[in-house]
């Protein structure tokens, strides 16, 4: 009985043991050795082209600076100056309607849905040159949003003005994952149009920086599993001291007794 007790508890601590294979992430399917030559490129991989597209109910910054303030008042929707990215968001910032318009002064109704800051600015820049000399045109995305949910140590919706964030960035802005958490079988939730889609990233794998999934969607949502190994260590471990002065008794009490 005392051996079969012992076996028991050698299959429990065995069987909620976290391998280094489960939690290192970027592995590349070889064995790291100390031996690598420091201060070079081991690989190299190409990532997907990423270059966001603005959709419906986005806000979007827009901001046009000439060298007389009088001169760019009546294209602005307020005064801009004294405001900063954070503020713009709910301030002045233009909303894209279900349409991908946004509504300007002066300029009127624009569509801008489908194509990136870049190409934004421009088509701006050619209608501001119409009323302006010297006007230079800005826009930033300052709703950029994704939420993170599951084993992580900080669960919740982040909201960024950079639209390129890598999914490893994202994670970091989660405070990075929980020490059960499954980095093999990460969810992503991702909509497109009217169609969402749903596909699992791997992030112990170092293939996953040319992943089209590497870079954060707006409104990408992720959803982080828990390790098979989390019931044990969370709740039987915390009490396995316990566990091993309960099931000592009951031995004790049954030798006694013979």
């Amino acid at each position: 009985m005392r051996y079969l007790f012992c076996l028991v508890c050698f299959a429990f601590l065995f069987s909620s043991c976290v391998t280094n294979r489960k939690i290192q992430y970027f592995q590349n399917g070889q064995t790291e050795m100390d031996m690598n030559p420091l201060d070079s490129v081991l690989r190299k991989y190409k990532t997907e082209a990423f270059q966001y597209l603005i959709q419906p109910q986005d806000a979007i910054f827009v901001k046009f600076e000439s060298k007389s303030n009088q001169d760019f008042d009546f294209l602005s929707s307020g005064q801009q100056s004294a405001i900063n990215v954070a503020q713009a968001a709910n301030l002045i910032s233009e909303l894209v309607d279900d349409n991908g318009f946004i509504n300007l002064p002066v300029l009127g109704k624009i569509h801008v849905a489908g194509l990136s800051i870049f190409e934004i600015e421009e088509k701006l820049q050619n209608l501001a040159n119409q009323y302006l000399e010297a006007v230079h045109v800005r826009v930033r995305l300052v709703n950029f949003r994704f939420t993170i949910l599951g084993e992580v140590n900080r669960e919740g919706v982040s909201i960024s003005n950079n639209n390129r964030i890598t999914l490893p960035e994202a994670i970091g802005l989660a405070g990075g994952l929980g020490e059960f958490a499954d980095r093999s079988n990460i969810k992503l939730i991702r909509q497109k149009g009217r169609d969402v889609e749903v596909s699992y990233v791997n992030l112990l794998d170092e293939q996953i920086i040319s992943s089209p999934y590497y870079y954060i969607h707006q409104n990408d949502i992720l959803v982080v599993p828990p390790l098979k190994q989390r019931p044990f260590r969370r709740y039987f471990g915390q009490n396995l001291g316990l566990f091993v002065s309960t099931i000592s008794l009951i031995l004790l009490t049954i030798n006694l007794r013979n």
